[in-house]
């Protein structure tokens, strides 16, 4: 697509959002990124000298005005491990992608990935700084997904998507297996029921703030209801495994026992089973429903085509699978995250890719060391940090994030990394923490 494509409405809704994100208070800046991830379609775009500014791209860029306008670039943050390896993860997938593709196409395509990258997540960085930020920027979502849902809902009950008027979803829905897959405005229904699920565990974390159980049952309401509405058996699984994620919180003190736990009883069924391991996806959807063969003969195909990637990605997967992908008639679809990081990056990307989460899962753990003094309301916030990016992780196996989807899985990394940052740098404040959660 080369032309502008923003209709009136897009146009004022977004001119007021980018106003709105500005110009409010502190305290509320979250809210406008939020609207616009929530009810704008990403079919919205101005198209300028060859570059695609999605509405995000104009919300990110209004978001770092906001930044400098009010001199909220200072304090500066401490840039921490994760910070730096998503950066040198960027710069992998613009070389590797580049070189691979050889053409300045994908030269901007990249740069374009780069900008939603850093832009996002760093301007999250500088405007969630604590859990007290954290905090209320969750409270700021379960409010404003109750309107979502309830779409959604018609959504999946009349078979027609109200947010087709801002064009990039089509106003049918898709129906499969007797029910309308609701995906409101996400690209594809499997995206939209994946913000819902991976939103469930950090609503949770709400319910034990003081004054916030009602808007944390409201929220945990309508991010399940979201999840539902989309009949999709991907977000079905990061959504149990997000809450089983959460349950593990009486057990947090045997984690590393768990963990190895897990690893050797997967080692083991790889060991014995006449099916690779990852085969267990496929017999998960014969309860769940959904494509889980396809997702198992991915990963097959991935490993046994490694000889084709893994120095710095591939053009051609078309002869993996049967599908193909809708955007690139020589490639397969390519529905798993970590076989599109490989694939667009080579094997370093993906392993870049792996040790930011590898990170993020450390900072979780040494936040929770550093917190352990912290009334439980914080503790069990940032526990739920962990649990949403397990919810992210199994959800990766079934999509490759795409949408404004991305915006939220920024969303969480930033989360951690602030979250870890704020009790270095206060390790003895625990009565103001505890403070923050009772203050409007």
């Amino acid at each position: 697509m080369n032309e502008t494509n923003l209709s009136l409405i897009g146009f004022l809704f977004t001119g007021c959002m980018c106003l709105g994100l500005v110009w409010v208070p502190r305290r509320m800046a979250f809210a406008p990124v939020a609207l616009i991830g929530c009810y704008i379609t990403m079919g919205q775009m101005v198209h300028v000298a060859g570059l695609h500014f999605y509405i995000m791209r104009i919300v990110v860029l209004a978001g770092w005005l906001r930044l400098l306008i009010w001199g909220e670039l200072s304090p500066p943050i401490r840039i921490n491990g994760i910070d730096k390896v998503l950066l040198v993860w960027v710069l992998s997938s613009i070389v590797t992608h580049t070189l691979m593709r050889g053409t300045w196409d994908a030269f901007v395509n990249r740069l374009g990935l780069a900008y939603n990258g850093i832009g996002m997540y760093f301007l999250f960085r500088f405007l969630i700084r604590d859990t007290k930020e954290i905090s209320r920027t969750l409270k700021t979502l379960a409010v404003l997904i109750v309107p979502l849902s309830l779409l959604m809902m018609m959504e999946a009950s009349t078979g027609r998507n109200l947010f087709s008027v801002f064009g990039g979803v089509t106003e049918i829905s898709a129906f499969r297996e007797g029910n309308f897959r609701a995906q409101g405005p996400f690209a594809h229904p499997i995206m939209a029921g994946t913000f819902g699920a991976t939103l469930v565990p950090l609503l949770i974390a709400l319910w034990f703030e003081e004054g916030a159980k009602s808007i944390a049952a409201v929220g945990v309401a309508a991010a399940t209801m979201i999840m539902i509405m989309s009949h999709s058996s991907g977000p079905l699984i990061a959504f149990t495994f997000g809450l089983l994620s959460m349950f593990l919180w009486s057990a947090r003190g045997y984690m590393q026992i768990i963990r190895w736990a897990g690893f050797f009883t997967l080692l083991g069924l790889h060991l014995i089973m006449k099916a690779p391991v990852w085969a267990l996806i496929g017999r998960l959807s014969e309860v769940v429903g959904g494509e889980g063969w396809h997702r198992v003969m991915l990963i097959d195909q991935a490993i046994a085509h490694l000889n084709e990637w893994w120095l710095i990605g591939t053009a051609y997967t078309l002869h993996w699978l049967p599908f193909s992908a809708e955007i690139d008639p020589g490639m397969a679809d390519i529905t798993n995250q970590y076989v599109w990081e490989g694939v667009n990056g080579g094997l370093i990307t993906l392993l870049l890719f792996l040790l930011m989460i590898g990170l993020c899962f450390r900072a979780v753990g040494r936040t929770l060391q550093d917190a352990e003094n912290r009334p439980f309301e914080v503790r069990i916030l940032i526990w739920s940090l962990g649990a949403s990016l397990v919810s992210h992780l199994m959800s990766f196996f079934s999509v490759s994030y795409f949408d404004q989807m991305v915006m939220f899985w920024y969303f969480l990394l930033a989360s951690i990394s602030s979250a870890s940052e704020s009790m270095e740098n206060n390790p003895h404040n625990a009565e103001a923490l505890g403070n923050a959660f009772v203050t409007p």
